[in-house]
């Protein structure tokens, strides 16, 4: 891989069940086990992966219609089914919903209109997230010495 193409985080454990995700900026995001497990209200690594694929749309989608107006709504809500079978443990039915309004005026009727195709271009060409999981891209695992 070159320089510019690598993406990469390092994950550390922090406690029982709990986790800081750093990436090459210095930037950092806690997490946990699942929800089930007690009243924190930490993501999980499910909640991080939808929040990924909507983050990852949600700029996609706004740098193509922001540009034309600022909306005064903005919000992506990512669902799937978690279900366990004989490929095991996974998301099903995954669903990106976007609910994006703009005030009247010519930029806005603009952003309006390429809404649509924005939303399209980011799961057909643009987000790395869901372009990943749609292709199926194999994930490797190995263990180093410490």
């Amino acid at each position: 891989m070159s320089e510019h193409s690598e993406r990469s985080v390092v994950v550390e454990r922090t406690s029982s069940g709990r986790f800081v995700a750093t990436n090459t900026r210095g930037g950092s995001i806690e997490f946990g086990t699942s929800p089930d497990s007690g009243p924190d209200t930490g993501f999980t690594p499910v909640e991080l992966f939808l929040a990924a694929i909507g983050g990852c749309s949600a700029v996609d989608v706004d740098a193509a219609t922001g540009r034309h107006a600022e909306p005064t709504r903005f919000s992506v809500t990512v669902r799937g089914d978690k279900v366990s079978d004989d490929l095991g443990n996974r998301l099903t039915n995954l669903e990106v919903a976007f609910t994006v309004t703009f005030p009247d005026g010519e930029g806005a009727e603009r952003a309006r209109s390429i809404l649509p195709r924005a939303v399209r271009a980011s799961h057909d060409r643009l987000c790395t997230v869901s372009r990943t999981v749609e292709v199926g891209t194999p994930v490797t695992t190995t263990v180093t010495d410490a």
